[in-house]
């Protein structure tokens, strides 16, 4: 059977794979567009298998909200290039799968990757996931996500694309809860109070301050003391009660919750790549790579 191009062109609008492999498709499945579009997914699918390896640090933090600001979706889903996430079609992957956990609530990854791109779309978020990789050539990585559900009412706040903050406040004002999540995107508390510290963090951080003040050779009364000391200012830094407000150093949140008469139930904190081990290589050595093959 003769190929076209507008039967290329088709091929092309529906997978966005270069000309020559969507004319090579064609010729393959005798001009079946079908047959083709079938086996440019499965060869598709195959390339991404072999990228899966690859670090993908980079990427995009979406939230989406119930109209109620009772509900809430966060999500991070990753890329191994800045460039990557300023294409129309990793913005889509990201929205779409912020949309489909904030409607379905899945109960982990696993269910998640399993569902509809999109109610319009049956195709599975992971098999849409390869496909893209196929597509644009980079590994990609749904990461992780959280379900707020508030039992005040949620803000949030985007720190441009790669941070997001949801917090369930209950008490206080819109402006308030955007104010307190701009916070914890710059402060980045580990939890909201001090009884929300692992047990295990606190003992680790006793025994590095206690290893260090040991060498002051001072007595153990005072080692005691200095330990102590360092203890309550390490919960101070890292709970969101303890630290001092962005907007006003003088006051922590913790007294401005208590003048607005304000709780703060829980928070999400997501950042782009955070605890992911990125490897770093030789960018000239990368060029001559790529011009040997």
């Amino acid at each position: 059977m003769a190929i076209t191009a507008a039967m290329v062109k088709e091929l092309r609008e529906r997978t966005g794979a270069g000309m020559m492999e969507c004319k090579k498709a064609l010729v393959e499945t005798d001009g079946d567009l079908e047959a083709a579009v079938e086996q440019m997914r499965k060869s598709g699918m195959a390339k991404a298998d072999k990228k899966a390896g690859r670090t993908a640090a980079e990427g995009l933090v979406a939230i989406k909200v119930t109209p109620d600001n009772k509900t809430a979706a966060i999500v991070e889903v990753n890329c191994e290039t800045d460039f990557v996430t300023k294409g129309e079609d990793f913005q889509n992957l990201v929205n779409n799968v912020a949309d489909r956990v904030l409607a379905d609530k899945p109960a982990d990854l696993d269910a998640l990757m399993a569902m509809p791109i999109s109610d319009n779309d049956s195709t599975s978020i992971e098999d849409t996931r390869k496909e893209l990789i196929a597509k644009i050539g980079e590994n990609m990585a749904v990461r992780r996500f959280e379900v707020i559900e508030a039992q005040g009412t949620l803000s949030y706040y985007m720190h441009g694309s790669r941070i997001g903050v949801v917090i369930d406040l209950e008490g206080g004002d819109e402006q308030l809860g955007k104010d307190l999540a701009m916070h914890i995107a710059a402060s980045s508390p580990v939890c909201v109070s001090e009884e929300n510290v692992p047990a295990d963090v606190i003992q680790k951080e006793k025994e590095i301050f206690s290893s260090q003040a040991a060498e002051s050779g001072k007595p153990a009364d005072i080692i005691e003391k200095m330990v102590e000391g360092r203890i309550k200012k390490f919960l101070k830094e890292v709970t969101l009660l303890g630290q001092p407000f962005v907007k006003d150093a003088d006051q922590t949140v913790e007294q401005l919750l208590k003048s607005a008469g304000a709780t703060v139930h829980r928070f999400v904190r997501f950042e782009v790549g955070e605890g992911i081990e990125k490897k770093q290589e030789n960018f000239a050595e990368e060029v001559m790579a790529q011009a040997k093959n």
